[in-house]
């Protein structure tokens, strides 16, 4: 019993916090240098671990990037999702409530998730050099469960309805294309946003108001 009273707690969280250090350090050098241009010992500097701890969690990049990847879109489609949930599940003016939505997902993505989508740029431009996987699962955990939320939002209100598609999805790629801000870099006030947002909104009505 005396050995139990004295016996020090073992530290928790040192291979966590280590984790969490390399996915975060990584995502900010994939998103400056790009798939191919960023190497292993970069990675380290900026997360502040060697690059034996890198490979002690990670195989190689690309199991590394395709980590970052997935948790860098997990936490933006989170945050896209719940915007989805909040501005469209009670619906009662529908261009109104679409632009305060549309403006809702343009205007916060930039400034909270700039490095993600800088990585989605890079992805963008280097597409036939990174692993396949990877682009599979960044498209499954982030665009494609964001679009089939809204289609399925989309779905209810044309029950109701207010709208007319012959295909949800292709509805929620409509909309997303059409209330999407110039680029999360782009410097744009945010009268040009909620400008760009309802003009979006209307043209999409145009072609799908019931």
């Amino acid at each position: 019993m005396a050995a139990n009273d004295t016996t020090k707690p073992r530290p928790r969280g040192g291979l966590a916090d280590k984790r969490r250090a390399i996915l975060a350090g990584a995502l900010l050098v994939f998103a400056r240098d790009g798939y191919t241009r960023a190497s292993i010992d970069a990675i380290s500097a900026q997360a502040g671990v060697s690059t034996r701890t890198i490979y002690n969690h990670f195989t190689d990049k690309a199991e590394l990037f395709e980590s970052v990847i997935q948790e860098s879109a997990t936490r933006v489609a989170d945050a896209q999702v719940a915007i989805i949930d909040r501005y469209l599940r009670k619906v009662t003016d529908l261009e109104a409530d679409l632009i305060e939505f549309g403006e809702a997902l343009a205007t916060p993505m930039a400034a909270e998730h700039a490095a993600h989508f800088a990585l989605v740029r890079q992805i963008n431009a280097e597409a036939g050099h990174i692993p396949q996987a990877a682009i599979e699962a960044w498209q499954e955990t982030g665009p494609l469960r964001v679009r089939r939320e809204l289609a399925q939002h989309l779905s209810r209100l044309a029950d109701r309805g207010l709208l007319r598609f012959d295909d949800a999805n292709r509805a929620a790629v409509h909309l997303m294309l059409l209330i999407s801000p110039a680029g999360p870099s782009s410097p744009s006030a945010q009268e040009d946003v909620s400008a760009a947002v309802t003009a979006g909104v209307r043209t999409f009505l145009y072609g799908h108001l019931a």
